[in-house]
């Protein structure tokens, strides 16, 4: 499968850095945009560390390089996760603002009618975003939030954003095993 992972500005690094290195094995492609870089730095500390850890999942993009594959609706991918998604980049994805690599490919995903999950890590959510979130939504869009279950007891950190990338998995429909799976007996 042949896949693009955007990395945004919003909280929640982590969720992304693990889906990349999970997806490594597929045709992977990933875009990380400079908000995301500055959070890296808040949330792991070190940037360029987490930079070189999604370079070996998979081509990696800046978002600035809007001549890249991705930008084009003749680059033949299967889908797209933006994860994590900031409300900055989900309104311009949803009002067709392709300024950069990530949106122009979210709209290629979205006119070309290919997968396109966006993760949001936002809390609370005003009436812009769920306008935002309905539009997309109705445009076949997966809106997919950070929002992790309890039903499985997670022990740790990796349990709560194992539990959130297998939710991605399940919508890219690529099996796995990550996390627990309601059952009430």
């Amino acid at each position: 499968m042949k896949i693009i992972l955007a990395l945004t500005g919003a909280s929640g690094i982590a969720y992304g850095l693990r889906l990349a290195e999970v997806l490594k094995e597929e045709e992977l492609s990933v875009v990380v945009s400079d908000g995301a870089k500055k959070v890296m730095k808040y949330e792991s500390g070190d940037a360029g560390k987490t930079l070189n850890r999604l370079r070996r999942c998979g081509k990696l993009y800046d978002e600035g390089e809007i001549d890249a594959p991705p930008a084009s609706g003749s680059s033949r991918f299967d889908a797209m996760v933006v994860c994590p998604c900031s409300m900055k980049t989900m309104s311009a994805i949803a009002n067709g603002y392709g300024y950069n690599l990530i949106t122009r490919s979210a709209d290629v995903a979205i006119k070309e009618k290919r997968l396109l999950v966006l993760v949001p890590r936002e809390t609370p959510i005003s009436a812009i975003h769920l306008e935002n979130m309905l539009k997309l939504s109705r445009l076949g869009v997966i809106i997919l939030p950070a929002s992790p279950a309890l039903y499985n007891r997670p022990k740790n950190i990796d349990d709560i954003i194992d539990f959130i990338v297998g939710k991605i998995l399940d919508s890219l429909r690529v099996d796995n095993k990550l996390y627990k799976r309601w059952d009430a007996h």
